[in-house]
């Protein structure tokens, strides 16, 4: 079992109340493809729980949009450091399809966790994912050539190639489109 099927198998554990409490926390919104969930300079004051579609989060640099993470059904969205300091954040999260997403305040699940230690046990199990996420990530930039980690994406998030733009999918590896398209000739 992995850690994500860990997650998964201890929020199915949840008692009913701690559902009932998260579900009137929320509110079901639904973006359209284009539409941006959170803008660079905002607070990133909600967690975006992707019910449908595909989501990408980025950053500008120079004028140039940096795709760094894609989600899909499933995947909570957010710009984390912004939204655990509450600070402005650098960064976009934008709707790559029409989605619906279940949009939970902070505050409201700052409460939440207070009423509901479990919900703090998620909270860092969450986290510690995300850390291992992006600690495998940065291990893949430093020590994979471009084409290991097209291979990688190939044989992992099949769903990042067929569902999102070449161009996306080049600044997500890292590389450039003519990079992405010598190799993609090859494969």
């Amino acid at each position: 079992m992995n850690y994500l099927d860990t997650i998964q198998q201890y929020i199915n554990n949840l008692p009913q109340e701690v559902h009932q409490a998260l579900k009137e926390a929320s509110t079901i919104r639904r973006y359209k493809k284009g539409d941006l969930l959170l803008q660079q300079g905002e607070v990133c004051q909600r967690s975006f729980h992707l019910l449908t579609g595909i989501a990408r989060k980025y950053y500008l640099n120079e004028g140039k949009e940096i795709t760094t993470e894609i989600y899909f059904q499933n995947d909570l969205a957010l710009s984390f450091e912004s939204y655990v300091l509450q600070k402005p954040g650098r960064e976009y999260i934008e709707a790559l399809t029409d989605i619906e997403v279940s949009a939970t305040p902070f505050n409201a699940f700052r409460a939440l966790r207070k009423q509901f230690p479990a919900l703090m046990e998620l909270d860092v199990m969450l986290s510690e994912y995300y850390a291992i996420w992006l600690e495998q990530r940065l291990f893949q930039f430093y020590t994979l050539s471009a084409t290991e980690r097209y291979r990688a994406i190939l044989e992992k998030s099949p769903q990042l190639i067929q569902h999102i733009p070449l161009t996306m999918l080049a600044s997500y590896l890292g590389i450039s489109l003519e990079t992405l398209s010598r190799i993609r000739a090859k494969i």
